[in-house]
């Protein structure tokens, strides 16, 4: 249209028609939801989950590990610097934040030191996330040595991928021992959620084979931002077997096509026969989502939804959320919004076998246009662990019901449609 009404002079709107164009193709995204093959047809607990949820992701699952779910600050950052006080060859850190402030400067610190010492260390920095960093900070980690660079920077070549973000926390330590979860690295995720300004969140420290996929993910886009291949002992040494555990560790893009953690997700969802839990801090589900959760409810499982409620960073994508309660409390569907502080954490607990603990937000951001990770677990004594964690954070929630959301206000109604209309975006 815009170059139709170009070559007749219409210059106002071939201009108007060419800005909706280029609008219209940022804005899409790259993937699509699932609409077929999401019938409840494999019990989750059997070994034909398994075999299905390795097959439909394409991710196997890596014998040999250990495993800690780690809460708040408190937990997760005294870990991470002890880790990293200890890196004997390697340090790399793929974030989607990484903030001035307290902790940043602590792990700047932390991490020069280990770059004076001869440790090989690569940073990679969304480029939006990311960007009040400060120069203090930078300039420390430059100068210890650390190679420091910045995720799909907004350059007019690269304006068809402006929303492709990598979304991962990923800190990994001689390529063996990896942290991941919702957190970056910024003040509000100190302490231990006692108040508004500090985030409640869930990291995972995992040890041995399994942390060489969050290796290879930020290799891959190390690679792609910097066109260097990485390799080596320092960065890939021999798997050793170092725990009992079985973990999928997913990594998401969509520059595969499709999205591997919303198919785990999905999968799992249709596969619950007893009891589902997430907490996620960003819920938007698509239609396909809603009639997979109400399904679920419908076959009589337990199914529990712990969101972000009052305090929460992003009030567009709340009222979004709040728009599509509806249906799911319909059908009995529990609903909890944490009101103590900000909740930030991405988990799924399900059967009580199956669990997982990411940086996957449950919306079409984090689906189709993010870099993700996600870490799975088919291990009932960390299902019971999640479990619990879950249940705890209840006592900090308000539970939502039908009539109640029925009497939300004429505003919050507006803004949730509103909301939903970007919702591709959210």
């Amino acid at each position: 249209m815009a170059i139709a009404a170009a070559s007749t002079s219409h210059w106002q709107t071939a201009l108007s028609t060419f800005v909706v164009a280029i609008f219209t193709y940022l804005v899409t995204p790259p993937t699509v939801s699932p609409t077929y093959g999401l019938e409840s047809t494999t019990p989750l607990r059997s070994d034909e989950f398994l075999a299905t949820i390795t097959g439909a992701t394409g991710v196997p699952f890596i014998e040999g590990n250990r495993i800690t779910f780690l809460n708040n600050g408190d937990e997760f950052y005294p870990a991470m610097l002890k880790a990293i006080s200890q890196a004997r060859s390697s340090i790399t850190i793929e974030a989607y934040i990484y903030w001035a402030g307290e902790i940043g400067q602590q792990f700047a610190d932390a991490i020069a030191e280990r770059a004076l010492a001869g440790v090989d260390v690569k940073i990679l920095l969304d480029a939006v996330g990311s960007s009040t960093i400060g120069d203090e900070i930078l300039k420390i980690l430059q100068e210890s040595g650390c190679q420091v660079r910045w995720y799909n920077k907004m350059f007019w070549r690269t304006i068809g991928r402006f929303n492709n973000r990598t979304h991962r926390k990923s800190l990994i330590i001689d390529g063996s021992l990896a942290f991941t979860g919702g957190a970056g690295i910024a003040d509000h995720w100190l302490g231990n959620a006692e108040d508004p300004k500090h985030w409640r969140d869930v990291q995972i420290r995992l040890e041995g084979p399994g942390a060489v996929p969050l290796q290879t993910g930020f290799v891959q886009n190390w690679l792609a931002t910097t066109g260097e291949i990485v390799t080596g002992r320092r960065y890939f040494p021999k798997a050793e077997s170092v725990g009992p555990i079985a973990v999928q560790t997913i990594m998401s893009s969509p520059a595969g096509g499709s999205s591997a953690v919303r198919t785990m997700y999905y999968v799992s969802i249709v596969s619950a026969q007893r009891k589902l839990y997430i907490a996620n801090a960003y819920f938007i589900p698509d239609e396909s989502a809603v009639d997979i959760l109400v399904s679920a409810r419908k076959r009589g499982v337990d199914v529990k939804l712990m969101l972000s409620g009052i305090h929460n960073d992003m009030k567009l994508a709340r009222y979004g959320g709040i728009h599509l309660y509806g249906r799911l409390l319909e059908a009995g569907v529990e609903i909890y919004e944490y009101n103590r502080t900000m909740l930030h954490q991405k988990t799924m607990v399900v059967d009580g076998i199956w669990s997982t603990v990411g940086t996957t937000n449950f919306d079409n951001r984090s689906f189709a246009l993010h870099e993700e990770s996600n870490v799975c677990t088919y291990d009932t004594r960390l299902a019971e662990r999640l479990e619990q964690i879950f249940f705890e954070d209840l006592a900090a929630c308000v539970q939502v019901n039908l009539e109640g959301w029925k009497r939300r206000g004429m505003l919050t109604k507006i803004r949730g449609a509103a909301a939903l209309f970007l919702k591709d975006q959210l």
